[in-house]
């Protein structure tokens, strides 16, 4: 099992009240949120393994410097995210506690937290599963695998389960090919632009015609006019550039320089005194008991 993490303490920053805080009065709504969460997934899917994928980098260079605004409407300052201020201290947090409790802790120096996921779902042997609530993770969902995404979209409890017939039938494209849909179509979230006039319903017939964007490019590169929808073509040829570059940008990294730790899914806290000293001080005895007790129980 492999957590998008900063996908979820985001929705439990969002999904918990601040008035959850710690002895001192700090916030400590998304440290608690995560801590919940992890416990449900660890009890609802008993994982042997489980890393919690993290952020090294969430805007890394290699993605910027083909397309300068990938994620630019969400710089603070400098390269820094916009982070709520109550948000920033809980990170720290987060990460001392998956580390006394003994769950992998995974970031990697200019890669983001998916492609850390798209690194290990690249590696594993067996049975993958991704928790997220980015659709673009959604490329890494492979029947045969199998690798299927836990999509948090409903809440935590009620998981949108992701496999090639969800893909499918959401988009209409090959189950596979989520990245090259996502190429042609664009992610205003992420400050991609797609190419232009090239929509969701357009973008799907090319993919599902074509099979892939690098056989839709060959196409367009030798000429072809046959399988383009109406004035498809000349918008393409328009954005090549753009083709060109962004599927570095969308694609996941199936090759970062990932750490070979250990990632099984632990029965017992690595540090039992530094949780207790991290629960004191954060008030965080009750979510911490029901992880531990999911823990015990896998």
């Amino acid at each position: 099992m492999l957590l998008d993490t900063p996908s979820l303490y985001f929705r439990a920053y969002y999904g918990v009240p601040e008035s959850m805080t710690a002895p001192d009065g700090m916030p400590v709504n998304a440290v608690r949120g995560l801590i919940d969460m992890i416990a449900t997934l660890v009890r609802q899917h008993s994982p042997a393994e489980l890393v919690a994928c993290m952020d090294a980098d969430w805007r890394p260079a290699f993605r910027v410097a083909a397309i300068p605004t990938y994620k630019a409407h969400r710089v603070a300052t400098g390269n820094e995210e916009e982070v709520p201020d109550t948000l920033v201290p809980q990170v720290p947090v987060i990460e001392a506690v998956l580390d006394a409790l003994g769950i992998a802790r995974i970031g990697v120096a200019g890669y983001e937290a998916d492609d850390v996921i798209g690194t290990l779902a690249t590696r594993a042997s067996g049975a993958v599963d991704i928790v997220t609530g980015d659709r673009d993770l959604f490329q890494l969902v492979d029947d045969a695998k199998p690798c299927r995404a836990l999509y948090t979209v409903r809440g935590i409890r009620n998981l949108q389960v992701v496999d090639e017939a969800f893909v499918a039938q959401k988009y209409g494209i090959p189950g596979r090919t989520y990245a090259d849909f996502a190429t042609l179509r664009g992610d205003p979230s992420d400050g991609l632009p797609g190419v232009a006039g090239i929509g969701e319903k357009t973008a799907a017939a090319l993919i599902t015609r074509f099979g892939s964007l690098s056989a839709l490019l060959t196409a367009l590169d030798e000429g072809v006019t046959d399988g383009f929808p109406a004035g498809a073509r000349a918008k393409l040829l328009a954005a090549r550039d753009y083709l060109a570059v962004a599927p570095a940008v969308v694609e996941v990294a199936p090759d970062a320089p990932v750490p070979d730790v250990d990632l099984t899914c632990p029965a017992k806290p690595r540090d039992p005194e530094g949780l207790v000293a991290l629960a004191d001080r954060y008030g965080l005895d009750g979510p911490l008991n029901r992880l531990l007790s999911a823990l015990a129980d896998r």
